[in-house]
């Protein structure tokens, strides 16, 4: 039996693996993108609430590669926001150093509030 044969009706390269052939697939590079907590929550938006957004995306081979792009785009503004926010406030390294307390309380408003500002204007949109 030959170690790889290439079939004319799909197009595929096949690999025999013991005694069967096994189609010889590669994931593109996008599939292969890590899509962090922000894609997770996308993805499970889109599935739940827009099937026909994810069907067409899964389909196309684009779903991967457009949760990675809204993950990246909410990563960045998250951070973005939090940064904004902490220095509007007056939040500095002086007072995490005089009351962490004080601080850990005000940051964890910040974050709260800028998570909120990001699953409404980019994740829930």
């Amino acid at each position: 039996m030959e170690k790889h044969i290439y079939d004319n009706n799909n197009g595929l390269w096949y690999e025999l693996q013991g005694d069967y052939y096994i189609p010889c697939l590669v994931l593109d590079e996008k599939i292969t993108q890590p899509i962090g907590i922000w894609g997770r929550k996308y993805l499970r938006h889109i599935k739940e609430h827009r099937p026909v957004l994810h069907t067409t995306l899964l389909l196309s081979g684009k779903l991967n590669g457009h949760i990675a792009e809204i993950g990246n785009r909410a990563t960045e503004m998250f951070d973005r926001l939090v940064k904004q926010l902490a220095e509007k406030e007056g939040i500095t390294e002086q007072l995490k150093t005089q009351d962490q307390m004080a601080w850990v309380g005000a940051m964890n408003n910040i974050r709260n509030a800028a998570e909120e500002i990001v699953l409404s204007e980019l994740i829930y949109n």
